[in-house]
């Protein structure tokens, strides 16, 4: 019998992040979902900032899925999601940081404003981090591998992917298409599409879009 239940969201791409990393780590899980919009009134007791995912480990609780997701590789170490080099485990960490701090709050933005000014501005912006990341993930640490540390999945190629398997509603609502020429980019989107985690939890296009519509105010597309 597991003793470790997750509270998620089948929307949200961070509870994505954690459910992955539970099924990469084969860990048993009790799943919990969350109405985001009637959330239970004793839900702050598990997660106080009120927001999925978060866990229960028996008797103690983690939330925000960054944070959940170093917890499980450090209390199932097998099979390992984080390199073991110290310099290699600080870029993972630099990575995760990037896609909280940069990647997701641009991506975000295009998605919701309802500005085209506004919207142009974050296009941009995720071309820029999409960019950097062909440049200086891809082409230096993934070597000839899929993943982004090369040939093992880690949970930063977890951290990432719940958006991209989101990206329809840019590419419906926004008109954004990952650039042609980001090819390591596309073939690594593409890799972990074919993870056995990936389609196991997959939504379709018709369920993203379906969703994501209120999300993306009516305004001129940014491309």
């Amino acid at each position: 019998m597991t003793d470790i239940t997750i509270y998620s969201a089948v929307v949200c791409p961070f509870a994505h992040r954690t459910r992955l990393a539970l099924l990469e780590k084969g860990i048993e899980f009790n799943l919990v979902e969350i109405d985001l919009q009637n959330k239970p009134a004793d839900f702050t007791d598990v997660s106080p900032y009120g927001k999925v995912p978060a866990i229960k480990h028996g008797n103690e609780r983690v939330w925000e899925s960054a944070i959940i997701n170093e917890y499980l590789e450090e209390t199932f170490p097998e099979p390992p999601l984080l390199p073991k080099e110290p310099i290699l485990r600080a870029q993972a960490r630099i990575w995760i940081d990037f896609a909280n701090t940069r990647f997701v709050p641009a991506y975000s933005s295009l998605l919701r404003s309802p500005n085209l000014e506004q919207q142009q501005a974050a296009a941009e912006e995720l071309r820029n981090h999409l960019q950097f990341i062909e440049n200086e993930a891809f082409a230096k640490l993934s070597k000839d591998g899929p993943y982004w540390f090369g040939e093992s999945i880690s949970l930063v190629d977890l951290t990432y992917f719940p958006w991209f398997e989101r990206w329809v509603a840019l590419k419906e609502y926004r008109g954004f298409q990952i650039p042609s020429e980001l090819t390591r980019l596309r073939q690594w989107k593409h890799a972990l599409k074919e993870r056995d985690s990936v389609k196991a939890i997959a939504n379709s296009k018709e369920f993203y879009l379906q969703r994501y519509a209120k999300f993306a105010p009516l305004a001129a597309a940014a491309n």
